[in-house]
């Protein structure tokens, strides 16, 4: 494949280099989504925006689809069996609770300039426990902010920095506050919330569970047979 990146660099006039390309095409497999809003992915973005179609290439040959939207700049590889990893039971309901309130806000035009819906820790509360029936509470602190990290690594939510927040509300703001990012949208497909009423009619309780996970990706929902 080296040798076909070369032959991309090369009608470029030196703009970029066969590296460029390769160290993108491996950084957006084990990332799986770049944002241009990201500023260490600006880059990165821009290159595959531009080669998408070469992009496209070299993923289908490792069975890996490429989504690239333009108006809110992010491009996300998705595998074509529909399986990006296995996640645990904490992962899977929090990740489908996140997509539910990001479609709820999204009908609203309730987004924010990179397409992110804003979210806090009481409504987040709130959501997981309607979403779950009341049968299900959020997790505490130690173990939410784990399950960001793991959720952030797939490219679906950050935690908002609070210099993010003008200081005249910094004070008002609650300390604990997500953004739920757009690629949600295509790693949990449309039938993403009747998962979640199927998940949480038959998710086993709190402290039974035996699975663990891997945490590399969201199962991404299969393809219905014609």
């Amino acid at each position: 494949m080296s040798q076909y990146w070369e032959n991309i660099a090369a009608k470029t006039d030196r703009q970029y280099v066969a590296e460029e390309f390769e160290s993108t095409a491996s950084r957006l497999l084990a990332e799986q989504v770049l944002y241009y809003a990201d500023r260490h992915s600006r880059m990165s973005y821009g290159m595959i925006e531009r080669f998408e179609r070469e992009f496209k290439h070299v993923l289908s040959q490792v069975g890996v689809g490429l989504t690239v939207n333009r108006q809110l700049r992010y491009a996300c590889a998705i595998p074509d069996n529909g399986r990006a990893g296995t996640a645990n039971t904490a992962q899977t309901l929090l990740a489908l609770v996140l997509r539910k309130i990001y479609d709820e806000q999204a009908r609203t035009g309730q987004l924010n300039d990179d397409g992110e819906v804003i979210c806090d820790a009481v409504e987040l509360e709130e959501k997981y426990r309607l979403s779950t029936t009341g049968k299900r509470e959020l997790p505490g602190r130690g173990e939410l902010d784990g399950l960001v990290r793991t959720l952030r690594r797939w490219g679906i939510v950050r935690k908002v920095d609070e210099h993010e927040f003008p200081d005249a509300v910094a004070g008002d703001i609650q300390p604990y506050v997500l953004a739920i990012r757009p690629a949600i949208v295509d790693l949990l497909g449309e039938t993403a919330i009747t998962r979640l009423a199927q998940f949480t009619q038959s998710y086993e309780p709190a402290g039974e569970s035996n699975e663990d996970g891997d945490g590399q990706g969201p199962e991404q929902p299969e393809e219905e047979e014609a």
